[in-house]
């Protein structure tokens, strides 16, 4: 078992850092808002610290899960980040979905400090972290993904090394690219069903058994039609996600035409009011234009 931090207690952190717990690796949390941390000792156990220095002291592994690029910079770097805590030898391993450019900074800034970092972004939604069945794709050296993959493993049902520094980010990309354009055709399927006069629950159990299935479709078409959105995968996030894939498009050359209509599609849903909805809320964007 190893000594391990926790950076980023929110819907997804919480529970990752649970299942750590649980495995029985000695777990240190650190959280901004500091009432989350002291929730989460309160149930799991461990201890928290009051920076992410603190937090990553004497860890063997320092695993990260926070918002965006600049929130993942701020709990790295810094007199109180978590670099400067952390001994040579020690592996960052960070569940962020960012872009891979802070993946590829901040993993040399860590290399040159003599410990290994690992991009790990995961897929899965909060259910998955929940019930500990994330899929990650990880990006780095392959020994230090080798050292991380166990320790991932209390969450991961699928973990896979997909390259370099940065790779896991660029495969998550694909993820929410997929999901995109995914979510919207649901969307309309279930709004073409509605205004034909459908029942949209036979429908799915239907169309579920053949080549229309997918997991949005199962897990999220009753939540769709009753419209209720309040859980899940926010659309604010989603939008973030969608930035990066659209600035990486524009580096590499990538096409992605779908992905830019979803993109200004999600925009209408938080000029709805829905940015912390779950983006299955595609669909209450169709019903409000009739």
């Amino acid at each position: 078992m190893a000594k391990l931090a926790f950076l980023g207690l929110g819907v997804m952190g919480f529970p990752m850092a649970g299942h750590l717990q649980g495995a029985g690796h000695e777990v240190t949390v650190y959280n901004r808002s500091p009432a989350k941390a002291e929730a989460w000792v309160a149930r799991h156990g461990g201890a928290s610290a009051p920076t992410p220095a603190e937090a990553a002291r004497g860890a063997d592994f320092v695993m990260a899960c926070v918002g965006n690029d600049d929130d993942l910079r701020a709990v790295c770097t810094g007199e109180t980040g978590a670099f400067a805590g952390m001994a040579a030898g020690a592996i960052f391993v960070d569940h962020t979905t960012v872009s891979a450019a802070v993946t590829r900074e901040l993993a040399a800034a860590a290399a040159g400090r003599g410990f290994g970092f690992v991009d790990a972004p995961v897929s899965g939604g909060q259910a998955g972290a929940e019930n500990g069945q994330l899929s990650v794709m990880c990006g780095g050296d392959p020994a230090q993904y080798a050292a991380a993959e166990p320790v991932i493993a209390a969450y991961a049902k699928i973990c896979r090394l997909m390259g370099p520094s940065g790779q896991g980010q660029t495969t998550k990309m694909c993820n929410q690219i997929a999901i995109a354009g995914l979510v919207q055709g649901l969307s309309e399927s279930l709004h073409f069903a509605e205004k034909a006069g459908l029942d949209i629950a036979a429908v799915v159990e239907v169309i579920s058994q053949g080549a229309a299935g997918s997991w949005q479709m199962v897990a999220r078409h009753k939540t769709m039609a009753e419209g209720h959105f309040d859980h899940g995968f926010a659309v604010d996030w989603m939008r973030k996600d969608l930035g990066i894939c659209l600035a990486t498009a524009d580096e590499t050359g990538a096409s992605l035409p779908v992905t830019a209509l979803v993109d200004q599609f999600y925009k209408d849903v938080q000029k709805m009011g829905g940015g912390r909805w779950d983006t299955s809320a595609l669909f209450a964007r169709l019903r409000a234009a009739g």
